[in-house]
């Protein structure tokens, strides 16, 4: 039975919502044409309006996807190539009569490594950003891995985009959120976009794409910035270890091949050519080989490239990352010459260096952790800040609390923001990674209010990063302002992509 009194009335159609604590929550709404049987590995198609109400009462299944077996992605994930949908999460002010909307917008883009992930995980639950801050959010999903980013382009016109398609989902959702999002109380030209890793490395990507122009105003890149993209060269040599498995080449054969198949074959040629942390292939990436790829019509520089032509120039940006990232994949025994393979890797042996002197009483894990979280997260963050100085503003954090978990070993790893930000601490995992002790409530009351604050505002309350100041933002217990932190560190990755 529809209830009226929780449904809106947009362009899309009518769509029926319901209360849950004290906001509202519209779950599972298509935003463009199910990928499959014809549309497998094509540029998203819209939808027609519904013709009836559409129930949005519960969350799609995700993309299709394997999970990794880490610690934060090992269960069994509810997927399906039908997966292009989104979730909002509104103040139940929006149902008033008199409601004069106009709200600021967060568009949330999840990680995943390209691979993995999907709208609905709690932590990112936009409620207290409806309820206690008057911000309309919204969650996608998109399409992953070689459904996603495969580059079957040489197989035909009809896959002109099947090495972007994945962020062309991402512009799908964010045009279905302009068209749509003012019955939800939004405002679609104070729209936010935001993501951590692989979501952190899309928001960086649409800041390149021409075809995002005017979709959002503002970008927070958390933990991924401008970086993980692939030349077509390189997406060429992924693709054509992906499709010898499946012994299929032709356009109608790949249409029928399975799902399964097509997984199974996507995470032999990750095994083929995924690397660890410091480890880059042939690929030029250390971790997955299906990225969006640059060098077309959607993304036609790679983006650093394109920022710093001017790109997304009337964009603000918060930026930053976590200063033990890389923990999250720490294993094994680390001596003096892991470390030192790894700075080769990274043509960085002079970095490592500087970080011997800078860290004499480091361990090699902890050298490792740093040399591979500031490659990886903290220098692409900076260099994302450098090409912006005659942009909008761009502001920089730095996420320092370290979890209590694992008698410490995690610090501040990879992801561990995300609850602090959205205000979720109380959601289901997050006690795991923040280990014994107090609920560290003061910091989440202060992160989550910067974030409301830059997505209402455009001013998380700092000054902007400048090449004098450097102005960073360290948050931690006590959160501080710090003017170019490590800068020994960070000089040393001078002339190091």
């Amino acid at each position: 039975m529809i209830d009226e009194s929780t449904t809106i009335h947009a362009p899309a159609g009518n769509i029926q919502g319901r209360e849950k604590n004290d906001a509202l929550l519209f779950a599972g709404i298509p935003y463009a044409q199910a990928p499959i049987d014809n549309l497998r590995f094509k540029a998203p198609q819209p939808l027609a309006p519904f013709n009836e109400t559409f129930a949005a009462l519960k969350f799609s299944p995700a993309a299709p996807q394997i999970p990794s077996g880490g610690m934060t992605d090992s269960a069994p994930v509810r997927w399906s190539e039908d997966c292009l949908y989104l979730n909002i999460s509104a103040p139940k002010e929006i149902l008033n009569t008199n409601d004069t909307g106009g709200r600021a917008v967060l568009v949330w883009i999840h990680g995943g490594g390209y691979t993995s992930g999907q709208g609905a995980i709690p932590w990112y639950n936009g409620t207290r950003f409806a309820r206690n801050n008057d911000i309309v959010v919204v969650s996608i999903n998109y399409r992953l891995g070689a459904l996603g980013f495969a580059d079957l382009t040489h197989l035909g016109d009809e896959f002109a985009t099947s090495n972007i398609n994945g962020t062309l989902d991402q512009i799908a959702a964010l045009r279905w959120v302009h068209d749509n999002i003012a019955a939800f109380g939004g405002d679609p030209d104070r729209v936010t976009i935001a993501g951590e890793s692989a979501g952190g490395f899309s928001v960086a990507t649409l800041m390149a794409c021409p075809s995002a122009n005017g979709l959002f105003q503002q970008a927070i890149p958390q933990s991924g910035a401008c970086h993980h993209t692939l030349p077509a060269a390189a997406a060429r040599i992924a693709t054509d270890h992906f499709l010898q498995p499946l012994g299929h080449s032709s356009p109608m054969e790949l249409m029928a091949v399975s799902v399964d198949a097509i997984l199974a074959a996507q995470n032999a040629t990750t095994a083929h050519y995924g690397r660890g942390p410091g480890q880059v292939n042939e690929l030029g990436t250390s971790v997955s080989p299906f990225y969006p790829v640059h060098g077309n019509t959607a993304l036609p520089a790679a983006p650093l490239d394109a920022l710093k032509a001017g790109a997304s120039a009337s964009v603000r940006v918060l930026t930053g990352s976590n200063k033990d990232e890389t923990t999250l994949w720490s294993s094994g025994q680390t001596d003096q010459a892991k470390v030192e393979r790894v700075a080769a890797g990274y043509q960085a042996d002079h970095a490592l260096e500087i970080y011997g002197r800078t860290r004499p009483d480091a361990s090699h894990h902890d050298l490792l952790v740093a040399l591979t979280t500031d490659h990886m997260f903290r220098i692409p963050a900076i260099r994302l800040a450098e090409v912006r100085q005659d942009a909008a503003p761009t502001f920089m954090y730095q996420f320092n609390w370290r979890s209590r978990a694992m008698d410490g070993a995690l610090g501040a790893t990879h992801s561990l923001e995300i609850p602090f930000a959205f205000d979720n601490l109380d959601q289901a995992g997050v006690d795991f990674f923040i280990g014994p002790g107090p609920t560290p409530q003061a910091l989440a009351d202060t992160m989550h209010k910067v974030w409301s604050d830059f997505i209402k505002t455009g001013e998380p309350g700092w000054p902007r990063y400048d090449l004098t100041t450097r102005a960073t933002m360290m948050f931690d217990d006590d959160s501080v302002l710090v003017e170019d932190p490590d800068s020994a560190e960070r000089l040393a990755w001078d002339g190091i992509r």
